[in-house]
Formats: C-alpha cells, sequence, structure tokens
C-alpha cells in the first residue's frame, strides 16, 4: 500500500487526533481493562500482573525505533498501527465470549500494545518532522489535552457505557460491544489519517540496513549511559513512580471490590465516572505545576512536585480506613490524587528533558529515558494485586505510603548538570 499525502494540512486538522489516538491504547490496557476483568470474575493477582506485563513495549520502544527509519514513511507506520489496534480491539472483544477468554484477550491486548508502541514513535517523527520549531511550541499542549481526553473517554466514555450495559446484558456482552465500539474507533481515525496526516518525512537514508539501524542504536545508548550522574538519574526516574506503580491498578479494584472484602462496593459505571473526572484534574494540575516551574525553577521546585505526586495516596488509605458509603468523598480523594499526580508529573518529564535529554541524540535520549521511567510502575503494579490479597486493602495502602519516601529523598538529593534556563 501507497500512502500519498500532497496536501500540507492545518496542525489543528491532525494533531488533537493522532494523539488521542495514541493514549487510547495505552488507556485502555493500563486502565479499562482493569475493571473489565474485575467485572468478569479474574482475580486481582491475575489482573495486576498481566495487565502490567503487557505494557512493556511501550517502555521498550527505542529498541525497534530506528528499524521505521528504514521503510515508507513516518505517516505509513501510524495508519497501519492505528488499523492494526483497532482490528485487536476487535478481536478482544470477541474473544470474551469464549471460555477461555482471559488468555485470548490478553494476547490480543499484547498486540495492541505493541502497535501502540510503535505507533507513538511514527507519531512523535510526524509532529517533529512535519512542524517547524514554532509550531512544535505552540502546540504542545495540543498533545497533552488530546492524550488525556483519550484516557478520559476510556473511562467515563466506554467502561462507563461497559458498566451501564452490564446491568441488563451481562458483563461480557457489554465490554464487547465496548471494547468493539473502541476498535471501530481506532479503524475510523487510520482512514481519517489517510487523508489527514502529513507525511512525516521518508525514510533516513543514513539508517539504510538492519545494521546501519542496529549500530546506530548500539551508539544511542553507548552515550547515554555515558552520561554524568546518568546512574542517579536512572535511580530517581525509577523511584518517582515506584509507589504509584503500586496503587495505579489496586485503586479502582478497591473501589468496587465487596464491602465485605474491605472495598467500598461502587459499580463499574459510578467507578469510571470518577475516573473520568480524575483525568480533568490531572489536566488542571499540569498546568499549574508548568507555572509553578517557570517560576520557582525546576531545581527549587522539584521537591514540591515529588510531595504533591506522591503525599495524595494518603486519601487512598483513609478510604480503606473510614470506607465511606457517600460518593462525594470518593470523588473528593481521586480529583485531589490525580490533581497532585498532574502536578508533579510535569516535574519529571522536564527533569528527562532538561537533565538527560541534552546532547547529540535529544529525542533517542529522551525517549530511553520515558522508557526506562516506565521501570518504576511495571514491576510493582505486576505484583501489587498479590500484596492487596496478602495484606488487606487498609495494610497495603500504608505499604504505599511507605513506598513514597525513597521517590521523595531521591528528589530531594538528585544532582543536577544543566541550571535552570533562567538561572
Amino acid at each position: 500500500m501507497t500512502i500519498i499525502n500532497k496536501d500540507k494540512r492545518h496542525p489543528a486538522l491532525w494533531i488533537p487526533t493522532v494523539y488521542f489516538a495514541m493514549g487510547l491504547p495505552f488507556a485502555l490496557v493500563s486502565m479499562a481493562s482493569v475493571l473489565m476483568y474485575e467485572d468478569l470474575g479474574i482475580s486481582d493477582a491475575r489482573i495486576t500482573f498481566w495487565t502490567a506485563l503487557i505494557t512493556l513495549p511501550w517502555t521498550f520502544k527505542p529498541f525497534w525505533s530506528p528499524l521505521l527509519e528504514m521503510f515508507k514513511t513516518k505517516k505509513h507506520f501510524v495508519i497501519i498501527t492505528q488499523w492494526i489496534t483497532g482490528i485487536s480491539l476487535m478481536f478482544v472483544a470477541f474473544s470474551l465470549q469464549l471460555p477461555s477468554f482471559f488468555q485470548y484477550s490478553i494476547a490480543f491486548f499484547a498486540i495492541l500494545a505493541f502497535s501502540g508502541a510503535t505507533h507513538d514513535i511514527a507519531t512523535d517523527g510526524v509532529y517533529i518532522n512535519a512542524l517547524s520549531t514554532q509550531d512544535q511550541a505552540k502546540y504542545i499542549g495540543w498533545q497533552g489535552a488530546a492524550y488525556n481526553i483519550a484516557k478520559f473517554l476510556s473511562m467515563s466514555g466506554f467502561a462507563y457505557l461497559a458498566g451501564e450495559l452490564s446491568k441488563t446484558m451481562g458483563p461480557a456482552t457489554a465490554w464487547m460491544w465496548a471494547m468493539a465500539a473502541c476498535g471501530t474507533l481506532m479503524i475510523v481515525l487510520g482512514y481519517y489519517h489517510l487523508k489527514m496526516l502529513p507525511s512525516g518525512g521518508t525514510a533516513d537514508h543514513q539508517v539504510t540496513s538492519l545494521k546501519d539501524g542496529f549500530n546506530t542504536l548500539f551508539e544511542v545508548i553507548r552515550t547515554f549511559f555515558q552520561k554524568k550522574f546518568i546512574i542517579w538519574h536512572i535511580v530517581f526516574i525509577v523511584l518517582y513512580r515506584f509507589a504509584e506503580g503500586l496503587a495505579l491498578k489496586i485503586v479502582p479494584l478497591f473501589l468496587k471490590a465487596p464491602i465485605a472484602d474491605g472495598g467500598l462496593g461502587f459499580d463499574t459505571s459510578t467507578v469510571a465516572a470518577v475516573y473520568g473526572a480524575g483525568s480533568i484534574s490531572f489536566v488542571a494540575g499540569s498546568l499549574l505545576g508548568g507555572f509553578f516551574i517557570s517560576k520557582l525553577g525546576l531545581k527549587r521546585s522539584l521537591i514540591y512536585l515529588a510531595l504533591a505526586f506522591n503525599i495524595p495516596f494518603v486519601c487512598y488509605f483513609l478510604l480503606s480506613l473510614f470506607r465511606p458509603e457517600n460518593i462525594t468523598w470518593v470523588y473528593a480523594s481521586v480529583l485531589t490524587e490525580w490533581f497532585g499526580y498532574g502536578f508533579g508529573f510535569v516535574g519529571l518529564i522536564l527533569f528527562m528533558m532538561q537533565q538527560i535529554a541534552p546532547g547529540k541524540y535529544k529525542m533517542a535520549h529522551y525517549a530511553f529515558a520515558s522508557g526506562i521511567m516506565n521501570l518504576g510502575i511495571i514491576p510493582s503494579g505486576m505484583y501489587s494485586g498479590w500484596m492487596s490479597d496478602w495484606l488487606g486493602y487498609k495494610v497495603f495502602f500504608i505499604w504505599v505510603l511507605i513506598a513514597t519516601i525513597p521517590a521523595l529523598l531521591a528528589a530531594k538529593f538528585v544532582p543536577f548538570i544543566y541550571p535552570d534556563k533562567e538561572e
């Protein structure tokens, strides 16, 4: 198939849609699937282990990124991966009617994860190559907004729909329709971008063979680990999100778990609505966090950002302790935690951009840093279900709070190489 883009389209016609398409697969795998499998009777330990494990492609995506420079255009890979993601979601939907639905659906989610991670690489390539430096800065906020709208829609849209439909047709059929709707949307977006997306440049002539691709990759890795303070920086970005990895998948399970099991007993549609509101709070926190850094500087503000990121986990301990029946307290807790999440997360992103990425391979080194960052949440997320089953929700959330201490110490003492721009 040959993809041709003769017209230069206005960025507003493709940036929101392509970054929405980037966010939706990750939101479905890491968030909506947790609610789906809980509705279908899968244990917390299996849910957290497998839904965390299949996110690994988003960590290791830099390792096959040089291969995308050898063939076609970046637009080609964006569209192909959107269609693969859509088809994978269709197979996830149909597999839910099978006796061994968990094994089949996890396998299709794994294909989706690899496709989604490849889509990320190609999409960023289009953005960087199709826009001027000025336009890149102008539309950077659109990226984050569109990505978080995908989170919002996956929870307050598709997961909420599944929760409501399950009341009349059962969870398996309800989630089948929700996942099929997601798959249809991704396929439609692929056809839209076939017309609207700029090419993003052709294959890089410096990478003309598999050998050239891997030589470039090895050079990127070698220079990455030669950076000053790189070990300390890796420790910092891994620890920063460690407590988040523990809480990320357990919180929605805790909100849905029966009261007799220590949970709050809310249904899927209620939990989905709460998380949708949390996505909006995340955006507000991100905007305020960026403003805070611009006024104080990253080095001086980092400890405050780390506190905002980690301390709100105390809300879930309080919920597990008092177990309120009033949904208002749940909304307040999730909105507080997600606001702090957004406020503190911008500090980690800027640290990777300003302290780790600078140098010859700035984009590639940022990709490696963001991949390593996920290692802070994958191992802790994989075993969080087992831990919560063993400890109970109340003690588990105490452990989450203890796990924030290394992150706060790392934020306090992490060395900086480059000064803040205003200094």
